[in-house]
């Protein structure tokens, strides 16, 4: 049985990805709900897109 979760974690990280490529903030909710590092994403995306989509893409990874 662990295989199985472990597909769905896995499946789930990607559909994660996915919305951190297209809207970082919403991938960092997601990932970790309302807290400071959801604020910090919101900043680097308006800073730059491609800053926001690297926090993102690191937060669902560090998770």
């Amino acid at each position: 049985m662990p295989l199985a979760h472990t597909q769905d974690s896995v499946l789930s990280d990607l559909i994660k990805i996915l919305l951190a490529v297209l809207l970082p903030p919403l991938g960092v909710l997601i990932e970790v709900g309302l807290s400071k590092q959801l604020l910090l994403n919101i900043i680097l995306t308006l800073l730059g897109y491609i800053p926001g989509i690297v926090h993102a893409v690191y937060v669902i990874a560090r998770n």
